[in-house]
């Protein structure tokens, strides 16, 4: 078994070393992290999403990724769009791995739609992946032609208190930038 020993400060810890065991997440069916044979996938890839146990499914908490260097195409002009994309959810039993995130994401460089679709369809996959408790994902895209888009969708677990949260947080994006 491979173990890695951390040595924290002392007013942390007493001066103790601690034996973290790096095999712990051998058993999630992970593929891509800290894979030194990465593939970029050049179209649209939703298969390369992974997931792995969320150890505190009791706990309602945050998680939040940014990705601001988020490239699709415009369908119609084939002109690439930028944006920086945030995604925020509230973890059920599952959780996104963020190599396998990055690599979805970066899927989308050769993809042709507009930026709402983007949205929701990166919220689309990561619900079908994660069941998750809550979700959104908001696109905040460059302008192109005078104009911002920043698309906002979500979605809460349906019969939960996360219900109304997603109809706050979506009428309150309507103010976010």
């Amino acid at each position: 078994m491979s173990k890695s020993i951390f040595y924290f400060p002392a007013y942390h810890t007493g001066g103790k070393a601690f034996i973290m065991n790096n095999n712990s997440r051998t058993d999630e069916g992970l593929t891509l992290l800290g894979s030194k044979h990465t593939t970029y996938k050049d179209t649209y890839a939703p298969e390369v999403l992974e997931t792995f146990t969320n150890k505190h499914p009791d706990n309602d908490y945050m998680v939040t990724f940014r990705c601001p260097e988020f490239t699709s195409l415009c369908p119609i002009t084939g002109q690439p769009d930028f944006a920086e994309i945030v995604i925020n959810y509230i973890p059920a039993e599952r959780m996104v791995e963020s190599k396998s995130l990055k690599l979805y994401l970066f899927s989308f460089r050769n993809q042709g739609d507009f930026h709402e679709d983007c949205v929701n369809i990166i919220m689309k996959d990561l619900v079908r992946l994660m069941e998750p408790k809550y979700l959104e994902v908001k696109g905040v895209f460059t302008p192109r032609g005078g104009i911002s888009i920043y698309p906002f969708a979500n979605y809460a677990k349906p019969g939960t208190k996360y219900e109304k949260i997603a109809e706050e947080r979506l009428f309150r994006s309507l103010d976010m930038r």
